[in-house]
């Protein structure tokens, strides 16, 4: 099997293995890394139709990881697939109202964030003493909301490591924002922006690519990587719940091998998309990738038009996770359709950088053709919850509805009734007041633990572990900083 090697979106010369990708989280010129080829499944889906999670996981990860051994491997499947997820199938798909529901929301923080930063801690540490990284690893992140609970809990008190995540300071759900906020962990910390999930992530790319800092930091001792899905350790692990998704139907006889499904998937920063794309490429046989926007509808206007525009109004809705105007991981995209050309997507970032928009070529629109662009309003997205559990009793979050009413508006407009499959990509319980105002319990008096107990009740479910330990925790996090003060912040926390 030949080594698949890594290199940035915005210069291919320098090529470097798996684990000093994940180590290095992004490369020096601001591009992102990616596979210089994209291998094959070398099992059946028939044969992987009889594997459980774990051993779907190695299945898939050991044709991109190919530096790691099969027994790291296997040591970082095998910790990170374990008893935090309160499933035994770790994914486990429900069918309402003629689709089926991937259920990636059953990890210790209830959201699908989990499914990847489960295993991202031993990917990064195996990694580390891979290729004898003598300084103390510096995550950084930038979160709209999942990403940032999801790493904490991922890297608490991971020795070699600590973590420095910035949010949106209005710009989560309030129990997204007590499970940041109330983490322990001597290496964690959790600062809120004064601006949007843009402002942090731009924000964060640019202590990445800062020489000066960099060089400060190695004097000190540290280096920074990632655990944004911009971390290619990050988007990897998330081609396998495609893969999973797919082989149970096939095991149940849903489906038989060769059938085609389609994927929706309700999208900000293109990761969880680009990972169905990537497991397409593997073989999986995916009809349409069907990307499913909020009102943010950026990359609505990108695949209907094939111009990227972050020159709009942002807006804050709820399904804040999506609330993004600069989709990262489609960098990833853009640099494979202009046929693995650094050089164009580098020309393509800088626009975007200097103007804030650019327009790919009608070839490469061509090369577009598996994807399926659509977006639900906010009146949309309660509904979407609203009738699914009128209908079915089902309840699903906000970011999950989206994609539910951008399918039932794909169906309506092209009457393609492939079996599908639907990302639902967080807990209901994480977005209390939207989910409960959809289905009409609002209470505008209640806080999001009140309805949490209520939404229970009437969905016939528990209250998450997730939320149940936030209720009553202390807050161990208070530092708010303005977008320009970052790089002071992590010095601060560094005691550089």
């Amino acid at each position: 099997m030949m080594d698949v090697l890594y290199s940035s979106t915005r210069g291919a010369n320098v090529k470097i293995k798996a684990s000093e990708a994940i180590l290095r989280g992004l490369a020096p010129d601001g591009g992102l890394f990616v596979p210089d080829h994209i291998p094959h499944l070398d099992k059946t889906l028939n044969e992987i139709a009889n594997m459980d999670y774990q051993q779907t996981a190695y299945e898939v990860m050991k044709l991109l990881l190919t530096d790691y051994t099969e027994e790291e491997l296997k040591f970082c499947i095998s910790h990170a697939y374990d008893s935090k997820f309160d499933s035994p199938e770790i994914a486990p798909m429900t069918q309402a109202d003629g689709a089926y529901y991937l259920e990636l929301y059953h990890g210790k923080t209830i959201a699908f964030k989990d499914m990847a930063l489960s295993i991202l801690p031993y990917l990064m540490t195996t990694a580390a003493k891979k290729n004898h990284a003598k300084n103390e690893i510096v995550i950084l992140t930038a979160t709209s909301g999942d990403t940032g609970k999801a790493a904490l809990a991922g890297f608490a008190d991971v020795p070699g490591t600590k973590i420095i995540v910035f949010y949106p300071k209005n710009g989560v759900s309030p129990i997204q924002e007590k499970q940041m906020v109330t983490q322990k962990g001597d290496n964690t910390c959790v600062v809120g922006i004064d601006g949007n999930f843009d402002d942090a992530q731009t924000g964060v790319k640019k202590l990445f690519t800062d020489e000066k800092l960099a060089a400060e930091m190695e004097q000190a001792g540290f280096q920074f990587s990632s655990a944004n899905s911009i971390n290619i350790g990050r988007l990897i692990p998330q081609i396998v719940y495609y893969v999973y998704a797919y082989t149970r139907l096939l095991g149940e006889g849903r489906i038989a091998e060769g059938d085609a499904i389609n994927a929706v998937v309700p999208t900000g920063n293109f990761g969880n998309i680009l990972a169905a794309y990537y497991a397409k490429q593997m073989g999986l046989p995916i009809h349409k990738l069907i990307c499913a926007s909020n009102s943010n509808r950026v990359l609505f206007d990108f695949f209907q038009t094939g111009a990227y525009d972050r020159n709009r109004d942002f807006m804050l809705t709820s399904s804040p996770s999506m609330d993004i105007l600069i989709s990262s991981n489609l960098e990833r995209l853009i640099y494979h359709i202009a046929g693995d050309d650094a050089g164009k997507d580098a020309a393509y970032m800088q626009k975007l950088s200097a103007q804030g928009r650019y327009e790919i070529s009608d070839e490469m629109r061509t090369r577009l053709s598996d994807f399926y662009g659509g977006f639900a309003t906010e009146e949309e997205t309660a509904q979407a919850i609203r009738s699914l559990y009128e209908s079915t009793g089902y309840v699903i979050d906000t970011h999950t509805a989206v994609a539910s009413s951008v399918y039932a508006g794909y169906r309506r407009e092209t009457q393609d009734d492939t079996v599908t499959v639907i990302a639902s990509t967080a807990s209901p319980f994480k977005f209390t007041h939207a989910v409960m105002a959809a289905i009409g319990q609002a209470d505008e008096g209640a806080d999001d633990f009140a309805l949490a107990d209520r939404l229970a009740q009437m969905a016939g479910l528990s209250v998450p572990d997730a939320v149940e330990s936030i209720r009553n925790a202390d807050i161990c996090h208070k530092t708010v900083c303005g977008r320009n003060e970052m790089e002071k912040v992590v010095k601060d926390f560094l005691h550089m």
